[in-house]
């Protein structure tokens, strides 16, 4: 259902969302969905008449980099994971991480 939200040009219906789809999902299972992808935060909603438009509030890589806080601010040992995630990387995603690391002033 995200990659329909990230394809879409403008926010879009649950009535859209399904056409997109297929049709294959019933029109409440679609509103179900894009109302818990609301209240995650992975999607934004705008009023329009009776009903919501909905837009993913993130691409894909800022929904990854979402998770992937979300899940270091659970660990009590920040330091700890970051350590050991930097130390699986492959030689290529280092290159990468430090060059933005000073791109951005890290």
């Amino acid at each position: 259902m995200l990659a329909v939200l990230w394809e879409a040009d403008e926010p879009m219906s649950a009535t859209g969302v399904q056409e997109r789809l297929g049709g294959g999902l019933a029109y409440t299972t679609v509103v179900t969905i894009l109302s818990r992808l609301f209240e995650k935060g992975v999607a934004t909603r705008e009023k329009q008449g009776r009903s919501f438009t909905y837009r993913a509030a993130d691409d894909e890589p800022g929904l990854a980099a979402r998770r992937m806080t979300k899940v270091l601010d659970a660990e009590p040992d920040r330091s700890g994971v970051l350590a050991k995630f930097v130390s699986g990387l492959s030689a290529a995603d280092e290159r990468v991480l430090r060059d933005l690391l000073r791109e951005n002033g890290g």
